[in-house]
């Protein structure tokens, strides 16, 4: 079985008391009658985690003969379907698909590239290339490569290589030195070294990196932040920031954009369900909880006033209590 991102700070965890042909067979039965029941299948998928859902539609291949991703995808419409579909898609190849998505077709779509990107960590990284080329037979670096271009490419594929530091120690001396690298490659000198803003930021454990900020501060008298939006422009600008708001807060980087994904004019659900799903046996209390306390109201609440019909029913369950 594909291997599994856990953690104990998610809205959905194992079921107790699985039992997976029984899962599979109520499945069957929701999808073949007359008429599809939707509560059978929000009921039983959203409340299984990834790797019972695995088990799943596995059991339901042996019974049926079917996959059923399609069986969903033949039996159901959008948005609601397609978050039905995201759910029983192994975590890897979730974000492997979202990653293709977002470099299909004409332009590319930086946003989530740089969402996934700047939040996974090297272990998930390198579990999604192994996804992404089994997938679609070329290297998610490949792509990369051709679809984006300049320090943002560059900063893109050092990611995507899964090497940051995931060690917990911090060293003092190193983020010192790190932090006079940084300040000397932007505020300090005309035109900025872009290439060690990437070295750092892009290879450096995440508290590793945080010490690092509050060094640059005493250094800089300024905040890391300022200092990117100082010296860099784009998507490099863009992807470096998200950096920063991940390794400062990364439930809180999340929050903002399930915020702006429930906001803004029309719902972007392709953001809603990716976070959603993918961060579910993550991190997901701890994103209601800086939603609440960045924007004042749950997200319980922002989904509920936002979505409608099995869709609406679906996320309120992956999202949990209204608190």
């Amino acid at each position: 079985m594909a291997s599994v991102w856990t953690g104990n700070r998610g809205t959905v965890r194992d079921y107790p008391g699985f039992n997976p042909s029984a899962d599979a067979e109520a499945i069957r039965k929701a999808i073949q009658g007359i008429g599809t029941d939707e509560k059978t299948l929000i009921h039983i998928l959203t409340a299984r985690s990834h790797a019972q859902r695995q088990l799943i539609a596995k059991e339901y291949h042996v019974a049926s003969g079917k996959k059923l991703k399609d069986d969903l995808k033949g039996d159901l419409s959008g948005n609601f379907a397609y978050l039905m579909v995201a759910l029983i898609t192994p975590p890897a190849l979730f974000d492997a698909k979202q990653l293709k998505k977002g470099m299909k077709g004409t332009g590319t779509n930086e946003s989530s590239l740089i969402e996934i990107l700047a939040s996974r960590s090297s272990k998930q990284m390198k579990e999604i290339s192994q996804a992404y080329y089994t997938a679609y037979k070329k290297s998610l670096c490949d792509d990369i490569s051709s679809e984006t271009s300049g320090d943002f490419r560059k900063a893109l594929l050092t990611l995507a290589d899964g090497r940051r530091d995931e060690s917990l120690k911090v060293d003092e001396y190193l983020a010192k030195k790190d932090a006079q690298i940084l300040y000397e490659a932007g505020e300090k000198r005309w035109g900025t070294d872009e290439d060690k803003f990437i070295e750092i930021l892009c290879l450096r454990s995440f508290p590793q990196l945080r010490l690092t900020f509050e060094e640059y501060r005493n250094i800089s008298q300024k905040n890391i932040e300022d200092s990117i939006k100082g010296e860099l422009s784009g998507h490099f600008e863009d992807l470096l920031l998200a950096i920063v708001n991940c390794v400062k807060n990364t439930p809180a980087f999340l929050a903002e954009r399930l915020h702006k994904a429930l906001k803004g004019a029309g719902t972007d659900e392709s953001t809603l369900n990716r976070i959603m799903v993918s961060r579910s046996e993550i991190d997901l209390l701890d994103i209601r909880a800086a939603y609440k306390k960045h924007y004042g109201s749950s997200l319980y609440s922002a989904i509920k006033s936002d979505t409608s019909g099995d869709y609406e029913t679906a996320l309120l369950k992956i999202c949990g209590e209204d608190d």
